[in-house]
């Protein structure tokens, strides 16, 4: 979509121009930008080719976590296949120690927010990868069947995982009831929890954005925050 394009689509949106359109870092399956509106507004905006990008379903995962969690994210102003419109989070990149404890805090509430079973009511998308989110009461079911054996087809598919290794993670999966828990609650998961979602100001959290949401163990949550090194000792701290 060329910049004229977008002007219009966003007055049509918003009601306002647009004054300056600049590059945005980020955006691993979609070309982002944020425009800044005659009226001093601020949005961001993804484009992508076509339906593969998953904007439709990012803006619908948007839409749920701004209903259900405590944590701030973009509002959605539109959304098709092509193009995402989204509210601007201001973001210092300074993930300090109080941002650590408000994150901790936070998150901490979100996973009170409950499921009765694990997954959701529609699929969804971790970068540009399907999640399937099929109901299952037993986590381990769940975990096993929709993320762990999902992913290795995928990536056995695509080349990028030897068959003799995903022969190992059919076994791990046959004996995930040794080492994981059958019910934990089903807690509402951002699902990428990794820095480069975590937006920050001024020594707080200032709101999440790409969620990859279900309703699973919030340990994974957890686990999937320390894979970069993002979540410190001072998140893991106890009150």
């Amino acid at each position: 979509m060329h910049s004229s394009q977008i002007n219009a689509l966003i007055n049509r949106v918003t009601g306002v121009d647009v004054q300056a359109i600049s590059p945005l870092a980020g955006g691993c399956v979609a070309n982002v930008v944020q425009a800044i509106l005659e009226d001093g507004r601020k949005l961001v905006i993804k484009q992508g080719n076509n339906n593969a990008t998953g904007l439709v379903i990012e803006a619908e995962m948007l839409r749920y976590f701004k209903a259900h969690s405590p944590i701030a994210c973009p509002d959605v102003l539109y959304a098709d296949d092509t193009c995402l419109i989204m509210s601007f989070i201001a973001n210092d990149n300074r993930m300090d120690q109080g941002v650590q404890r408000d994150l901790a805090a936070k998150l901490a509430a979100q996973h009170h927010v409950t499921s009765e079973a694990f997954g959701l009511g529609f699929d969804t998308l971790i970068g540009g990868l399907h999640q399937p989110n099929t109901s299952e009461t037993n986590w381990i079911t769940f975990f096993g069947e929709h993320r762990l054996r999902h992913m290795a087809r995928a990536a056995t598919h695509e080349g990028r995982l030897p068959a003799s290794i995903a022969k190992r993670i059919d076994g791990l999966i046959d004996r995930l009831d040794q080492y994981l828990p059958t019910t934990p609650a089903a807690s509402l998961l951002h699902g990428d929890l990794w820095g480069g979602n975590i937006l920050c100001q001024n020594g707080m959290l200032a709101g999440l954005i790409d969620p990859a949401i279900y309703y699973g163990d919030r340990e994974i949550e957890l686990a999937f925050g320390t894979l970069f090194g993002d979540l410190s000792q001072d998140f893991f701290r106890p009150v």
